[in-house]
């Protein structure tokens, strides 16, 4: 999005944010979006390509205000990671993003319905635009796990992270019916994860 604000930006972005937290993107209507932020299709198409770009933006803006967010709590909290092993990290982690997810719950709902677009072209766009890569995040936080100690020595450092990407990508797959989606439900539904994980690979 260009830097140049516009008057009726907060209502563009919660008319987006309405539209594509009922709607997966295929059914998404731009017109939708358009009409009910109250503005022109020339204010639109002068601050945005065109769909992909407004979805792109809404997801850069939750996943960033997301970390920014949980850096700022585990600041707080002075949470030395060092301390832990890799498995309390994500734990503690999942609590925060909880917390998240109840004081701005219409970018939890995007973050659960992009989750539903994996093996949609969009979701490869995404990822591609918004340079996420979880294998390489995951590398690294495994890297530092293993040099504490936190996994069983039987297991190479690849199968490891394969294993462990693959599991948190695959999350919203296991628990996708809608009451997964209650934040009661969906911590505890984390937490029990993270231990199959931990117990799984674990000393």
């Amino acid at each position: 999005m260009k830097e140049k604000s516009f008057i009726r930006k907060k209502e563009l972005v919660k008319a987006a944010l309405d539209e594509f937290t009922t709607n997966d993107y295929k059914n998404a209507s731009l017109n939708s979006i358009i009409k009910n932020a109250g503005i022109s299709k020339g204010t639109f198409y002068y601050h945005f390509q065109d769909k992909q770009s407004l979805y792109l933006f809404l997801l850069d803006t939750a996943n960033k205000m997301k970390w920014e967010f949980m850096n700022s709590h585990i600041k707080e909290m002075s949470v030395d990671f060092n301390q832990k092993d890799i498995f309390e990290g994500f734990k503690i982690q999942a609590q925060i993003g909880i917390e998240f997810a109840t004081l701005f719950p219409e970018y939890h709902q995007l973050s659960m319905m992009f989750a539903k677009e994996r093996g949609n072209q969009i979701y490869e766009n995404t990822m591609t635009i918004l340079s996420v890569n979880t294998e390489d995040m995951m590398n690294e936080m495994v890297k530092k796990a293993i040099k504490r100690g936190d996994f069983n020595e039987k297991f190479s450092k690849d199968f490891i992270v394969r294993i462990m990407t693959f599991l948190f990508m695959g999350f919203h797959e296991i628990f996708g019916n809608k009451e997964d989606f209650e934040l009661e439900n969906m911590a505890k539904n984390l937490n029990n994860y993270v231990n199959f994980m931990k117990y799984g690979l674990g000393k």
